[in-house]
């Protein structure tokens, strides 16, 4: 069921908001203004500006203006985010382009050296040929002197024979010594002529390599200087990249600065308020998870259980400072209000800072509880977030570290918010099982507290996503 205020109120409610709407809001959200333009102007002077627009319109444009820097602020986180993959990708192109042209260089050096080689390996066959040649020459000579004595033997008649040797014998052995010397002529030029055809072979094959190589590293040698160049043009396009990357990060750094100061200023406004409505204690909460990494619905579960969100910030007053003793708010004596040893010496120094009368300062009262007959604990925690003193003295220095004053107040609202952020998150409060345990640890180790926290702060989350609440929420929050 969604929200079952009675009607009347309700209406008076509703009529209270359109009127504040159309005289205060309507400004502000006027699609006159362009935010582009007054934003940065009005965050340059913040204090100034709101003094001339008067509370309500000065807040309705800090809630303007920083929903437009969160807006800027998502746009330049996802233009960052698109050039930082971008850069990704050029880095990881260019990384390859480069042990691409390392390669490519390797290949080419060990080409030239093969080609280098058979160069050489070319020279000495051709100096081969060359030598195979003469020997060929040579040989050729030999055979045509043996021909030209034979043709001449084969001439002469065989008187002439005869008679120009000594013996018969001594003929035939020349003769077949000529006929000896032109068989061994012959089978000398045919292995020669063999060898020249080999070498010529292998001339041929080498030269054919040599060529082929040439050809590859020809091809190789276009394919570096296209590497190169493409990788020349994305070192370039990175270049620029990182160039917009950089100029994004400035503009980021700038909406952070400013979208910062707004959300000081909607801190201190709230500092005004001493009981927020529901939805002013939604609006610090958001702003206070953005200071101290905590779920806006469970801090407002642990406030509105310990104080109604300040609505109920105890009813019981310190009036003895020695013994912490006082009164009820009705005038009737109270017992241990205050440690008198632990927390009474530190919560009058700090009313006397703050220019606080300490017997006009609510706390809680004592919860009636015995042990064996004898009573025990104390009341005494102050403010929305019902510190008590020693606890929040812990606190004091790093509450003014984010609101900038000299010193902290448990009561203001924004103090408290603060102060109750801190602790839940030293205690725990990152996740769901951390924050059921940050919860009982801030009553003393309480399973009840802690389930009682969690029943709230379901009911919060629920109306901070769907605008809606049950009747039940409704009856525990309120």
């Amino acid at each position: 069921m969604v929200f079952g205020f009675p009607k009347k109120p309700l209406a008076i409610i509703s009529l209270v908001i359109i009127f504040s709407t159309i005289i205060f809001i309507k400004p502000a959200q006027s699609s006159d203004i362009n935010l582009s333009e007054f934003c940065p102007s009005f965050a340059k002077n913040i204090d100034q500006e709101c003094s001339k627009l008067g509370y309500t319109a000065c807040h309705q444009a800090l809630k303007n203006c920083e929903k437009y820097y969160q807006q800027k602020n998502s746009e330049y986180q996802t233009e960052i985010n698109s050039l930082t993959k971008k850069e990704k990708n050029l880095k990881n192109q260019i990384y390859y382009l480069s042990t691409k042209i390392k390669n490519l260089n390797y290949q080419i050096y060990n080409s030239n050296i093969v080609i280098k080689d058979l160069s050489l390996q070319i020279k000495n066959a051709q100096s081969s040929i060359d030598n195979t040649n003469k020997e060929i020459d040579k040989t050729k000579r030999e055979l045509t002197n043996i021909l030209r004595l034979r043709y001449e033997e084969d001439k002469k008649s065989p008187i002439e024979i005869f008679l120009s040797e000594d013996s018969l014998s001594g003929f035939f052995n020349d003769l077949m010594a000529l006929q000896s010397l032109n068989l061994k002529t012959k089978d000398l030029l045919a292995n020669i002529l063999d060898l020249k055809t080999n070498l010529e072979n292998q001339k041929e094959s080498m030269s054919n390599e040599k060529e082929n190589l040439e050809s590859i590293v020809l091809e190789r040698t276009l394919q570096m200087k296209e590497s190169q160049s493409l990788k020349q043009e994305q070192e370039y396009i990175l270049k620029t990249t990182k160039g917009r990357e950089a100029l994004y990060q400035e503009y980021l750094k700038e909406i952070e600065e400013k979208s910062a100061k707004i959300r000081a200023k909607l801190f201190e406004l709230a500092g005004d308020v001493k009981a927020p409505t529901f939805s002013e204690a939604i609006e610090l909460a958001n702003l206070v998870s953005t200071q101290v990494k905590i779920r806006p619905a469970f801090l407002l579960a642990v406030l509105s259980q310990e104080s109604r969100i300040g609505q109920n910030v105890g009813k019981c007053y310190v009036t003895n400072r020695k013994t912490g003793g006082g009164i009820y708010s009705n005038g009737n004596p109270a017992p241990r209000i205050m440690n008198p040893t632990r927390d009474l010496p530190i919560f009058l120094s700090l009313m006397s800072k703050l220019g606080y009368s300490f017997s006009k300062k609510p706390v809680s009262c004592w919860i009636k509880n015995y042990y064996k007959g004898k009573p025990y604990g104390w009341g005494g925690a102050m403010g929305p977030a019902q510190f008590i003193p020693s606890t929040w003295k812990l606190y004091e220095d790093k509450i003014k570290s984010y609101t900038g004053k000299s010193v902290a107040d448990p009561w203001d609202i924004k103090d408290s918010f603060l102060a109750a952020a801190l602790y839940l998150h030293d205690l725990g409060a990152k996740t769901t099982q951390g924050e059921f345990r940050a919860a009982s640890r801030y009553y003393g180790g309480s399973v009840a507290y802690a389930k009682e926290v969690s029943t709230r702060a379901w009911c919060i989350q629920q109306f901070i996503e769907r605008g809606i609440m049950s009747q039940n929420c409704q009856k525990l929050i309120f």
